[in-house]
């Protein structure tokens, strides 16, 4: 007599036999009762959970020979309940979809569906993996799906439904199976080893029904191989099952979780080289991490007694413990990190390093700040935040050059650190220091000659230096003259007269003596307080652009933007009188472009030029005494 297998011997035959899926058994036991029967199912879910077995059923009581009509509870005893429990029945078709998925074969069914049954009340087709079937191949069975015979039932088993054509679906009734619970797989593995009078570990079974992933059959699959690998002991323990499917048992990635929250990048590599070492797939290994991260991670949010944990009570200790180590934000990333290790390691060569790189970056994931702190931390002391000190300047009895070094040394805030970026202009300024210090003492001795120049050169310097710190100051006056203008003012105030007396000289010194004389007869007014230019001109619109070209622009906002230190547009409008500029007003403006010429040379003067660049000083007022030389 052959040997049947656990999942075969021990496999359901009555609904209330099945585990895990009281939602399709209700259903359809109700169904029966209530003569609601279905032409078309589709039964679709994991693996091994039961969608055949519960097809069977199905056929079992529709044609049950114990009464009458279908009976919610086939008797398992009539010839119709045994022929299909043994594979043999006449008028219950099983067909693997798998091969048998072209139009010919759905042709010879569809043929086959208009004869009645041999015997029983219905002919149902069985159709496992259904999903393989070809579309063409659908097409051929939708019209019979749709308008079959009243004798035909039509039962499709699938992993994979969202292969099947939604024209299929939608004239069958979907039934969705779920995983099987933890908790049933280690009862139903249980009551097994005591019907086989098998003495089995409780970390054994938790071991198997973890195996099993959701599994009923893969659980049975893997408890069968334990059995004849236990020899004539017949008892079953939880190092004889690892072994097997090659797992790690939770107290190894409780060591590991442990070595991540201490920081001990060497703990955990010397973990990894025992495994690995031992012949542990990474693989498989990473999957393990991953469950044990996620049920940490559930723990930690919502308890360890949670119903979201599919685990041993074992277990759930060990995973309460690591929670109690990391906060949420840890745990998810570590999942995060195991998750993307486990999807590297399927198409890497060197899984082993990529496995030492993941848990390696568990390690270091703890320093991590997250964005949300970082930015919630303030920089600055409220009582610091406008409190600058600078650094005492010291005694000395004779006079000490300020250098540029000196005057660009960062100020520091009291009560805080300072910056990287004010630390690494410090440390510029410090080291540029020397050099520019004898720089500024090298070319004054370039420049002095003799005592008696120096000393000049050095009044001089501080003449131009006081006028370019008191020009400045009038162009600030000028600028806010020109940001809050009286409506009640005249139209030609002082500050346009030096407007008017830049623009003119700039045009003189040009050459442009009929743009000037243009500009002469018009209405200045200043407009968006302070920035804009307005000069009505006595001239229209088309005559106004043909003159006023784009380099005419450039030079004469140049001159206006120079006069006010800061950026400046003049614009010409049409209205203007002509003659409107008093005579004064002209004397001055020819007076200051004929020193145009003078302002040139001054401008080329090497003197000039030094105080310029050294002293940031500007000219304002040019003395020609050369006709007097």
């Amino acid at each position: 007599m052959s040997y049947t297998v656990l999942a075969r011997k021990y496999r359901p035959q009555r609904f209330s036999e099945v585990i895990g899926q009281d939602h399709v058994t209700r259903t359809l036991k109700n169904a029966i009762t209530q003569q609601r029967i279905a032409h078309g199912y589709i039964f679709s879910g994991h693996r091994g959970i039961g969608k055949t077995t519960i097809a069977r059923i199905l056929a079992m009581a529709l044609n049950c020979r114990k009464q009458d009509k279908p009976t919610p509870e086939p008797c398992g005893e009539c010839d119709s309940c045994t022929e299909v429990r043994a594979g043999n029945a006449v008028d219950v078709i099983e067909i693997d979809a798998a091969t048998n998925r072209g139009i010919d074969e759905i042709r010879e069914l569809r043929e086959a569906a208009r004869y009645r049954p041999a015997r029983d009340r219905y002919k149902i087709y069985i159709l496992d993996e259904a999903h393989q079937i070809t579309d063409a191949a659908f097409n051929a069975l939708l019209k019979t799906l749709e308008e079959p015979p009243g004798h035909i039932v039509f039962m499709m088993a699938t992993t994979q439904p969202e292969d099947i054509p939604q024209t299929i679906r939608s004239r069958c009734q979907h039934f969705s199976f779920h995983a099987v619970k933890f908790d049933d797989i280690v009862g139903q593995l249980k009551s097994i080893a005591q019907q086989e009078k098998i003495t089995v570990e409780e970390d054994a079974l938790a071991v198997l029904a973890e195996a099993g992933d959701g599994s009923m059959r893969d659980a049975l699959s893997i408890m069968d191989q334990a059995i004849a690998c236990s020899g004539s002991d017949a008892k079953l323990t939880a190092e004889q099952v690892r072994g097997l499917v090659g797992s790690v048992s939770s107290e190894v990635l409780e060591t590991l979780m442990r070595g991540v929250a201490r920081n001990s990048s060497q703990e955990v590599l010397q973990l990894i080289d025992k495994l690995v070492t031992e012949g542990q797939s990474p693989m498989y290994f990473v999957k393990q991490l991953v469950r044990f991260l996620r049920n940490t991670m559930v723990a930690k949010i919502s308890g360890a007694e949670s119903g979201l944990l599919q685990i041993s009570s074992d277990e759930r200790k060990r995973v309460e413990r690591v929670a109690e180590q990391f906060s949420e934000e840890d745990l998810a990333r570590f999942l995060n990190i195991a998750l993307r290790t486990h999807d590297e390691l399927g198409y890497k060569q060197e899984q082993r390093f990529h496995l030492e790189l993941g848990v390696l970056k568990m390690v270091h994931a703890q320093r991590l700040l997250p964005i949300e702190e970082l930015l919630s931390q303030q920089p600055l002391g409220a009582s610091s935040r406008n409190t600058i000190t600078t650094p005492a300047a010291p005694r000395t009895s004779t006079p000490v050059a300020t250098t540029r070094a000196d005057a660009a040394a960062p100020f520091v805030r009291t009560g805080e650190a300072a910056s990287p970026f004010e630390s690494d202009r410090a440390r510029k300024s410090q080291s540029r220091g020397p050099e520019m210090s004898a720089g500024s003492g090298a070319e004054p001795a370039v420049a002095a000659k003799t005592n008696t120049q120096s000393a000049a050169v050095t009044m001089i310097a501080a003449a131009v230096a006081i006028a370019g710190s008191k020009a400045a100051a009038a162009t600030e006056d000028r600028t806010a003259e020109f940001s809050t203008p009286d409506p009640g003012a005249p139209a030609v105030s002082a500050a346009v007269d030096d407007f008017r007396l830049a623009i003119i000289a700039a045009l003189e010194e040009a050459d442009q003596g009929m743009m000037s004389t243009l500009l002469e007869s018009g209405e200045w007014s200043a407009q968006e307080n302070g920035h804009q230019i307005v000069i009505k001109v006595p001239k229209s619109e088309v005559m106004i652009e043909m003159s006023f070209g784009s380099d005419m622009k450039k030079l004469v906002n140049a001159a206006a933007s120079k006069a006010a230190g800061h950026p400046m547009k003049v614009r010409l409008v049409p209205g203007g009188k002509p003659n409107a500029t008093p005579q004064a007003h002209r004397s001055t403006v020819r007076a200051t472009a004929a020193n145009g010429g003078a302002r040139s040379r001054a401008s080329e003067d090497p003197l000039v030029k030094y105080m310029k660049e050294k002293f940031g000083a500007e000219i304002r007022t040019v003395i020609d005494q050369t006709d007097k030389i």
